[in-house]
């Protein structure tokens, strides 16, 4: 598994929670920062998908 796909979900995670937090305080800035994480986070995730199934078709 790449590693881009490990720290992807680990900025889902980041992210989910800031937005989570920014909504229950009503702080607009720490839910939009949250959104923003959670979203590079999924981006990520899929840049080290896309590397693990280039590594898989070049290795058969």
């Amino acid at each position: 598994m790449d590693k881009d796909r490990i720290d992807g979900a680990a900025n889902q995670v980041k992210g989910a929670t800031k937005e989570v937090v920014g909504k229950l305080t009503g702080d607009r800035k720490t839910e939009a920062e949250g959104t923003l994480q959670k979203a590079a986070g999924q981006v990520q995730s899929a840049v080290g998908k896309a590397k693990d199934d280039v590594r898989d078709a070049v290795n058969k």
